[in-house]
């Protein structure tokens, strides 16, 4: 007997009613799915766009409008979200605080690129910090406070990256610096920010945000690796990638997170191909290793995925 079957007897027997029937019968037929996370990707490129938009007006008409007024459309609309945000957020607190409404997080994401987009415009055109480090320094820490006060994972995830983008230019990693350095300075970074994250999680600060920081951590780790498996050393890198993709896809499994799964499997898969396909040499024999094998590993991410959404 089937799922429907049930349904239907227990909609005959009266165990459930009508609109319970409707509803779990579309449900068990996958009928209805939520698209929240896609409505929500399409929002934030909506205003990502948007500040694009504002940033290319503001070169085209620099000559016309003048610094004064461009900087002060800045100043308007940077003022215009903070003051949305203080006056529609609640206190700050250490535990995890629900957002006020659904454009809330919109609204303050919008002011921080505005911000980043002014700190740009003077360096740009009037060059206030004659280089770009001081513009991303800044931009990470008003980044990193209004992530925690307006309990914003987004904007963390927003104000780690530019960290991460000032680091690299301070050092001027790409011109002095050799590229096996420049990996270890990017791993040097996703443990740092790692270890901060835990520090934070024992303190007992903003504990639901110790997932930003790993996530974005095992990423620069494993893409630093990753990296180094075209280069000189490797096989070197290769012995060492396999053996950390393997501790994810096994930790993954254990705690029951499936996105740790899917780093290990698809970094893993990707350091260990770059090597096999110098080796396989052949293009025809690269192509239907590259067909056969991606598509397994496609298959298995899909199999795994089902099995943690029956398992949650």
């Amino acid at each position: 007997m089937t799922t429907l079957d049930r349904l239907d007897r227990w909609k005959a027997s009266g165990v459930i009613s009508a609109d319970q029937h409707v509803l779990l019968h579309s449900l068990v037929r996958h009928e209805r799915f939520s698209v929240f996370v896609e409505i929500s990707a399409l929002l934030y490129i909506g205003v990502l766009a948007m500040v694009g938009g504002l940033v290319w007006t503001f070169r085209e008409y620099v000559t016309s409008l003048g610094h004064a007024a461009i900087l002060s459309a800045f100043g308007f609309l940077i003022a215009a979200s903070l003051y949305y945000c203080f006056t529609r957020g609640g206190p700050y607190s250490h535990d995890e605080v629900e957002s006020p409404s659904l454009a809330f997080d919109y609204v303050l994401y919008f002011g921080c690129l505005t911000f980043s987009a002014m700190l740009a415009y003077l360096e740009t055109q009037m060059g206030v910090f004659r280089g770009w480090e001081t513009h991303l320094l800044l931009a990470s820490i008003v980044f990193g406070v209004l992530a925690y006060r307006f309990d914003s994972r987004f904007v963390l995830s927003l104000a780690l990256s530019t960290l991460a983008g000032y680091l690299g230019l301070t050092f001027e990693l790409f011109e002095t610096i050799d590229t096996d350095r420049l990996r270890f300075y990017a791993m040097g970074y996703a443990i740092a920010i790692a270890a901060l994250g835990f520090g934070l999680y024992r303190q007992g600060v903003k504990r639901h945000f110790l997932d930003v920081y790993i996530h974005l951590g095992a990423n620069v780790f494993l893409l630093a690796t990753v990296s180094g498996v075209t280069g000189g050393n490797g096989l070197l890198y290769l012995a060492f990638l396999l053996p950390l993709a393997g501790a994810l896809i096994y930790l993954g499994v254990r705690f029951d997170r499936f996105a740790f799964v899917a780093y290990g499997t698809l970094y893993g898969y990707a350091g260990l191909s770059a090597q096999l396909l110098d080796v396989i040499g052949s293009p025809t024999a690269s192509l239907a290793y590259l067909v056969v094998t991606g598509s397994v590993v496609v298959i298995a991410l899909v199999v795994l995925a089902r099995r943690f959404g029956r398992n949650t």
